[in-house]
């Protein structure tokens, strides 16, 4: 009798405790997500970030907003979800500037890139494109550097911030053929080209989607992209590589990161949801006109493929000769 009370007094514990235990594991999600993309408003990873938004609200049944933090090449962004709450409810859509080129070049960032983030998965890789004005005198690279080295005064070009990726390859540029280059960073790739298309820049770096739509409107022309490939919206771009320079076949990439300590359980629901996603044919379509390939890979190999970045760009950086601003 004794053995009996015992086996239902710890049923009865084990009932009345599990409520209390459901209470510390709430269901994933439970509010409105909110996306953090590099860059404004409009840019190319916010717009990629609203196509994820949709899929997500679709298949989590909870409000997906796209909030942009601009400013500081990004670093307000990052800094804004290394410090959220690490529940799975802000996530950040970035480029490697935020998590390898901005913690080479600024020791002293406001968060860690590693220790103060969970990576969830890298969605896509692609590469930056070197582009003129379509009534500009030169057509391919080797043209443009023999045209930039004839002139007596410096040409200038913009980017989407100090240290991206684009800015890095121009810097290179400049020191592998002796041309002089100047760098002008903006917030925005669109600043970028309005200053392009009013003669207040030389030339400039485009994403691939932004190059094709301009050049189908007759506005610009593309020079080279950088990168390991050339692009399908693009086809007969040539890469840095085939034009006889070396050192510009490093891929950008897209990649959503968590902060720190989320729960391994969000961590999983997160990756398989971006990964399907990634995997829908519209949304590999959309990356794919963005110049970029679908990846959509798990954390693991995420981190082993940013980690691989690391010194890569440290090398590019110091052949290019950037230093922290």
């Amino acid at each position: 009798m004794a053995t009996r009370r015992r086996i239902f007094s710890a049923a009865l514990a084990c009932l009345t405790t599990a409520p209390l235990w459901a209470q510390t594991q709430p269901a994933f999600p439970n509010r409105v997500i909110r996306i953090v993309p590099f860059g404004t408003g409009g840019g190319p990873i916010d717009v990629i970030a609203r196509v994820y938004a949709e899929k997500l609200q679709q298949r989590w049944g909870q409000a997906v907003i796209v909030d942009a933090k601009p400013g500081a090449s990004g670093i307000i962004a990052a800094d804004f979800v290394a410090k959220a709450a690490p529940d799975g409810h802000t996530v950040m859509f970035t480029l490697p500037l935020t998590h390898v080129n901005a913690a080479i070049l600024q020791p002293k960032l406001p968060y860690d890139p590693v220790k103060d983030f969970t990576p969830l998965s890298m969605l896509a890789t692609g590469g930056p494109m070197v582009v003129a004005r379509a009534n500009a005198p030169y057509n391919n690279l080797k043209e443009f550097v023999e045209f930039a080295k004839k002139q007596a005064k410096p040409l200038n070009y913009g980017t989407w911030g100090s240290g991206s990726s684009a800015h890095l390859f121009g810097e290179l540029l400049q020191r592998q053929t002796g041309a002089n280059l100047v760098h002008v960073p903006y917030k925005a790739e669109a600043a970028v080209h309005n200053d392009l298309f009013g003669e207040s820049l030389d030339f400039a770096w485009a994403n691939p989607s932004t190059a094709r739509a301009q050049t189908q409107a007759g506005k610009m022309k593309v020079l080279a992209i950088a990168g390991t490939r050339r692009v399908s919206t693009l086809p007969n771009v040539p890469t840095f590589a085939e034009q006889g320079f070396k050192g510009f076949d490093l891929d950008s990439w897209i990649g959503v990161y968590a902060p720190a300590k989320t729960p391994q359980a969000v961590v999983e629901a997160w990756t398989t949801a971006l990964r399907e996603i990634t995997a829908m044919p519209d949304v590999s379509a959309r990356l794919t006109a963005f110049g970029f390939e679908p990846l959509g890979n798990t954390p693991t190999q995420f981190a082993e493929l940013v980690k691989a970045d690391y010194p890569r760009v440290a090398e590019l950086i110091k052949a290019a000769g950037v230093t922290a601003e």
